[in-house]
């Protein structure tokens, strides 16, 4: 009977609901169903993104209300469904649902399939007591802990940026803006050999930084010798981690020539470069875009060699009864959050 039970999905759950912007709801819903070839996961902890400040804000495109939120995600494996997993297993959640068919996710760049799919964005999310996601998008958590398994997604995203830039040992690298997105280029920038430096306008992202041990500057301090020594010619790689687009159309001009700049942020608007020093520096300009299985490998590898401060990533905690006063509170004041965490 539990397994019935389990595969119809008539049973009600909790899950956060934005149902208009800066209108977030604790609602009960019915679990979803059991699908072929996907897996029940009983969700334990949510990693609080940018994304859904936004959503709360009501400034994210191509969001419709009301949705469930939630994408960065940690769990339990309720029901495998005849997959691999076990009954118990701890998983991270890759929240992309791609076609696995168009040209891009047949050349493996899953990240940017044509008709992409983020759970919590473009679906049903996971700030919830269950999702049902297919069992190709499900890691195994081993090694780590479920609180940090939450904080893969993210930390991923970085971890892309850094390998589609193919950095160099000893490559001088820019990180502009050190939010989480960020912090996560700066570290796997780091991992892979760069000599990184990081920029950013908010003094507690600054003492936050430098707290972790990278050289970094307000702008204001860009203007002194210090970072003038650094910068020397231009840095090799410079990632754009704002989303705000004066910084993205200015920050390239910290690239010395036959450098490359990598869009991590991204923002509705357009970008204004003038060509004759795009030509004259022969730079490589290319975008970024979430992340793939490799990439989320590789963070839980990082993980597990203690490479990642994830306790120092997590400053802020809630839980599921309390997100609805708690984010839009954060929305408001973040000085010191770098990720809070929603605990199941």
């Amino acid at each position: 009977m539990v397994r019935q039970i389990l595969t119809r999905g008539d049973y009600p759950m909790r899950a956060i609901s934005c149902t208009a912007p800066h209108e977030l709801k604790l609602i009960e819903v019915p679990a979803p169903a059991l699908q072929p070839g996907a897996v029940r996961v009983g969700i334990r902890h949510v990693g609080i993104c940018g994304t859904d400040y936004h959503i709360f804000e009501g400034n994210f495109p191509y969001f419709e209300f009301p949705r469930i939120i939630g994408h960065e995600l940690s769990g339990v494996v309720l029901d495998p469904n005849g997959s691999p997993l076990a009954k118990g297993d701890p998983v991270v959640i890759n929240p992309y649902l791609n076609c696995g068919t168009c040209p891009a996710c047949r050349e493996g760049k899953t990240n940017c399939c044509e008709t992409l799919k983020v759970i919590g964005v473009h679906a049903d999310g996971g700030m919830a007591d269950e999702v049902v996601m297919p069992a190709k998008n499900l890691f195994k958590a081993e090694g780590i802990s479920l609180r940090d398994a939450a904080m893969v997604e993210f930390l991923g995203i970085g971890a892309h940026a850094v390998r589609r830039t193919e950095l160099k040992p000893g490559a001088r690298v820019l990180v502009v803006g050190s939010g989480p997105i960020g912090l996560g280029v700066a570290f796997f920038a780091r991992i892979a050999g760069g000599d990184v430096t990081v920029i950013d306008a908010a003094p507690d992202k600054v003492t936050a930084t430098r707290a972790l041990g990278f050289e970094t500057y307000t702008p204001a301090e860009t203007e002194a010798a210090a970072f003038t020594a650094r910068k020397a010619s231009g840095f090799d790689a410079v990632f754009d981690c704002t989303g705000v687009i004066a910084v993205m159309n200015q920050s390239l001009f910290h690239v010395r020539n036959g450098g490359s700049y990598t869009l991590v942020g991204v923002i509705k608007g357009d970008l204004v470069w003038p060509d004759a020093e795009v030509h004259r520096r022969e730079l490589t300009i290319r975008a970024s875009r979430n992340g793939t299985d490799e990439d989320f490998l590789t963070v839980m590898a990082a993980m597990r060699a203690g490479k990642i401060p994830t306790d120092r990533l997590a400053t802020h905690a809630t839980t599921l009864e309390r997100v609805s006063v708690d984010l839009p509170h954060w929305a408001k004041a973040r000085d010191g959050l770098i990720k809070a965490i929603v605990t199941l």
